[in-house]
């Protein structure tokens, strides 16, 4: 393509050199082309300074074997063209919204609230804040994060971060691909058994501290046993989001990190599978 003006100058060079149209544009063509060749030479850009030395992945591959509340599949995926037949690769994905690692969205535990496309994007980039209860779980399947856990933890590593996620890390999260019957814990008499967060702490949390979301390497913010839901019921219509069957929260340390939520952006999801990144 030629820039803006460059054919006036063509033309205007040709009339002073005398040259035939033909003649002048066989030069011109020949020198474009080199011009051309030097033009499209890649620039090297020097990388964007980081201010994070490493990435880690919290989420788990979501497969239809995953553990789930209903014991079903809660993704299916149809082969709709084959590389060899049609020359490319598609498949179509049939999907529980609360499928896999991924958040709950404030309308899924409100008449009316904030769906998936809603959240802000600046509320999906937040400090992280990790709860390590690895000891009181295995000691306590059915056990609840506190307040006390709370203070514990800001008693040594300082005030929870302004707009961060406060993450609960059970231990669970290995479970979900080592032991699904034991990440999922149901009893004989249908009953789940993992750990979740107390209702009395998120009440804490949006009361006395400035977070915007919550975490679990379980299931579900409510331990296996719970039946009303109260942690779902006090946090999602507060307008705040929650991740559930986080992964590798072991990998990550307890204050510091950044919490990257890619969220798809679904009109009037309840939630929806993500990937999740801890910047360290």
């Amino acid at each position: 393509m030629c820039v803006q003006g460059c054919m006036e100058a063509v033309r205007a060079t040709a009339a002073r050199s005398g040259l035939s149209r033909r003649g002048f544009f066989g030069r011109a063509g020949a020198a474009a082309a080199g011009f051309a060749a030097m033009a499209v030479e890649p620039t090297v850009v020097a990388a964007a300074p980081r201010s994070f030395e490493r990435v880690v992945d919290l989420t788990h591959t979501l497969t239809p074997a995953f553990p789930s509340f209903f014991g079903a599949p809660l993704i299916e995926l149809e082969r709709r063209a084959d590389f060899r037949k049609d020359g490319y690769n598609m498949q179509d994905w049939r999907l529980t919204e609360h499928a896999g690692t991924h958040l709950d969205a404030p309308i899924h535990f409100a008449e009316t609230g904030a769906s998936v496309e809603d959240i802000p994007a600046d509320t999906l980039v937040v400090p992280l804040a990790v709860i390590d209860l690895v000891d009181k779980a295995d000691a306590d399947a059915d056990y609840l994060l506190s307040r006390d856990d709370l203070v514990a933890w800001e008693s040594r590593h300082g005030r929870l971060p302004a707009g961060c996620c406060v993450a609960m890390h059970s231990g669970w999260g290995r479970l979900a691909t080592e032991d699904p019957a034991r990440f999922v814990g149901r009893d004989v008499d249908g009953t789940l058994h993992f750990p979740g967060i107390a209702p009395e702490a998120a009440t804490w949390l949006l009361k006395e501290r400035d977070v915007i979301g919550l975490a679990v390497d379980t299931l579900s913010l409510d331990h296996g046993p719970s039946s009303d839901f109260k942690t779902h019921a006090v946090w999602l219509p507060a307008g705040r989001w929650g991740l559930e069957n986080v992964a590798n929260l072991d990998k990550v340390p307890a204050a510091g990190a950044t919490l990257v939520v890619g969220l798809p952006k679904v009109k009037d999801a309840t939630g929806a599978p993500v990937r999740l990144l801890a910047l360290i």
